[in-house]
């Protein structure tokens, strides 16, 4: 039988403690899915077990995904208003998924996007975390995106309005947040096909919550989320609203194309609410088990990282004269055939 001989130095490697083995830290179940989620932002691919549902809801496949962005692309190019804009495939996809590949429909949603954050600069332009009224409306927590998914895989964005103080900031500050928040998430390809879940808490409004916006300016936002930003709202909650403010969302929703109304649901306390969003995914003063508090510093984190790319969205440009007429732009071309009839007189 044949024995192996060891010479000296193999004698010595042999008894030397061996080093123990490093194993990389296990990733929880959160923090794999997070992971996923942001490697699907870069390229817009949606994560296999999601492309059948896609292929049955939208149409996507791809071969109708390529040639639908190369044809978005082409769009852009050979638009005569448009002079700057986002090509990369999560940006595009969020129209193209929207509209369930209708290309005609994102094409004009793209548009219609890019009109209103023209017109309406102050809504919609300079969505910067450092800024510091912005900065300190996302640290009182009146606006977050819950780290979880709800039972249908929706992202969940949660509003406080009791922590957002209506002496100190306006209508202009609250609408920047929330188009901040949602340009933060609309990239993310699961939520382009899944879709959004709204929960609004409204205890702690007061009347000068209400006196922030205009009748006119509340029908020229509706219009702005209804038609203008390529997002799938799938359910909205109202809960705890105060008898003085009964009438302002009733009038808000009249405002509402009948899909949308038929998709929002109004709770008197937020015991109703967890009949239909799952306390676990909640903050920890709603019945979860993660406090607000940790929730924000998150986002916080994560808003920083997208600096950048949110600060960059405001090099996109359309040139407002050079649409045609519709209801967005009426008042523009109004203006300007004003000017032109005194010009010739």
């Amino acid at each position: 039988m044949a024995t192996s001989v060891l010479q000296p130095e193999d004698c010595r490697r042999e008894h030397e403690p061996k080093p123990d083995i490093i194993e990389s830290p296990r990733l929880t179940d959160d923090e794999r899915v997070h992971i996923l989620e942001a490697k699907e932002r870069e390229t817009g691919e949606l994560p296999p077990e999601l492309r059948e549902k896609a292929r049955i809801e939208l149409r996507e496949d791809p071969i109708l995904r390529e040639e639908a962005l190369n044809q978005m692309r082409h769009f852009i190019e050979k638009h005569p208003a448009i002079k700057k804009c986002r090509q990369d495939a999560p940006f595009l996809l969020r129209f193209l998924r929207t509209k369930k590949y209708s290309i005609p429909q994102a094409c004009s949603m793209l548009e219609r996007y890019l009109t209103i954050r023209q017109m309406y600069p102050q809504w919609f332009q300079k969505l910067d975390p450092l800024d510091p009224k912005i900065a300190a409306v996302i640290d009182a927590g009146y606006l977050v995106p819950l780290p979880k998914r709800d039972a249908e895989g929706r992202r969940v964005v949660l509003s406080c309005m009791g922590r957002f103080d209506p002496h100190l900031y306006d209508s202009c500050v609250m609408a920047r947040v929330h188009s901040m928040i949602v340009e933060h998430l609309l990239d993310e390809p699961r939520s382009q096909l899944l879709g959004y879940t709204h929960v609004n808490d409204e205890a702690g409004m007061q009347m000068p919550h209400i006196s922030l916006w205009s009748l006119t300016d509340v029908r020229i936002m509706l219009n702005c989320i209804q038609n203008s930003t390529p997002m799938r709202h799938k359910r909205t909650h109202f809960v705890n609203i105060p008898h003085y403010g009964v009438r302002f969302f009733e009038f808000a929703v009249s405002l509402l194309s009948d899909k949308l109304k038929d998709r929002v649901m109004f709770h008197r306390t937020s015991s109703d609410l967890t009949k239909y969003v799952d306390p676990a995914i909640l903050p920890k003063e709603y019945g979860g088990t993660v406090p607000l508090k940790d929730m924000i510093e998150e986002l916080k984190r994560n808003l920083l990282k997208q600096r950048q790319e949110l600060l960059a969205l405001d090099d996109m440009c359309i040139d407002l004269y050079a649409l045609e007429k519709n209801d967005l732009t009426q008042d523009i071309h109004s203006t300007a055939g004003s000017f032109r009839k005194l010009e010739l007189d």
